[in-house]
């Protein structure tokens, strides 16, 4: 059997991931990420719930501190992000630098032949070795929009046990028969680095963001009103505005060098497309122009659109449907039915 190692949260799916694995006899490790300060290891933290369920499960435990890296990587792109006005996804990131670049590197070093993590996709492989990156059978949970960073070399070194699991409440019935201590632990919807999921608080807290006031402009050149920093906004944005009007109003564009936010009738949130760069390919498309399906967020439903490659990483789409709220900073990522092609950074809408 194999040496697998486990990327350990303390959570629940991450917890039945190494507990089924054990079960079906690989020698498994448990490896718990440290990623930011100040480190906590009291109950309830990543590394204490973890280390609990190792050793419940009679399996190494050890604990790798990425925070440095996590810190430059992940949190100051993120800030950056918000300071160009962009709205970032950091789990994106996190994903393709941390997850599946640091902790994958650990693994090896561990002895590990593969790295299992409790995500809800799936990977299969073709005869000739040709990794696929697929939506996870509980369509509900699936993460695929998260992981279209993965490469061929990565993908034949991980597992996503979860990924063939048909509801959240078979996991939970898995944690029970286990009797793994985190059996009735809630899930972690909030980003991991943000208390309480308030990412305003955060940015100002850091002391990169403050409160900045600017102008919030109709499109028609109109000032309605004054903002306070223009962090505190995301494309599509309706309420909390401060702003009266005879209609909704809703955030169209944020032009942070200028310091304006700038807002419009529902209509004008729409866009006809948008441009994307750092776009990486699982399965490398054929020809410069294509057709596909995307999503440009996460609870996005995939959508028809053309694609056309432009010159270095990046890559033009037209929507079969204009869609609402393409947003700068956001992952676009492209499926070909359950499957996951690619996808990149969104830049900018096209009208």
């Amino acid at each position: 059997m194999s040496t697998i190692a486990v990327a350990m949260s303390g959570g629940v799916d991450s917890s039945v991931t190494a507990a089924l694995l054990k079960q079906q006899g690989h020698n498994v490790i448990g490896i718990t990420m440290r990623l930011f300060a100040p480190h906590s290891s009291g109950v309830g933290s990543a590394v204490h719930d973890a280390a609990v369920v190792a050793e419940h499960l009679a399996i190494p435990h050890h604990v790798a501190d990425f925070s440095p890296d996590f810190s430059r990587l992940i949190i100051g792109d993120f800030i950056e992000e918000y300071r160009i006005g962009h709205t970032p996804n950091p789990c994106v990131r996190c994903n393709r630098y941390i997850k599946f670049g640091l902790l994958l590197e650990k693994a090896r070093e561990l002895g590990a032949d593969l790295l299992a993590t409790g995500h809800y996709v799936r990977n299969t492989v073709d005869s000739d070795g040709t990794c696929h990156l697929r939506v996870a059978n509980y369509a509900r949970k699936d993460q695929s929009y998260f992981l279209y960073t993965l490469t061929q070399q990565q993908l034949r070194q991980v597992i996503f046990p979860l990924g063939t699991i048909e509801s959240k409440d078979e996991v939970r019935r898995l944690a029970r028969e286990f009797a793994l201590p985190v059996a009735e632990k809630s899930d972690s919807q909030e980003v991991c680095f943000i208390p309480n999921d308030d990412y305003v608080a955060f940015l100002e807290g850091s002391g990169a963001l403050g409160a900045a006031d600017g102008d919030i402009i109709h499109l028609n050149g109109e000032i309605l009103g004054r903002h306070h920093g223009t962090h505190r906004y995301t494309i599509g944005q309706r309420k909390g505005l401060g702003i009266a009007w005879s209609e909704p109003l809703y955030v169209t564009a944020i032009d942070a060098e200028r310091n304006i936010v700038l807002v419009g009738e529902q209509q004008h949130v729409y866009a006809a497309g948008l441009q994307a760069e750092n776009v990486s390919w699982i399965v490398t498309p054929e020809g410069e122009e294509f057709v596909a399906a995307c999503k440009i967020r996460y609870r996005h439903q995939p959508v028809a659109c053309r694609v056309r490659l432009l010159e270095g990483d990046r890559c033009e789409v037209r929507f079969n449907q204009a869609q609402k709220a393409v947003t700068p900073g956001q992952a676009l990522v492209f499926y070909r039915g359950d499957e996951v092609l690619g996808g990149g950074r969104i830049v900018r809408a096209l009208c």
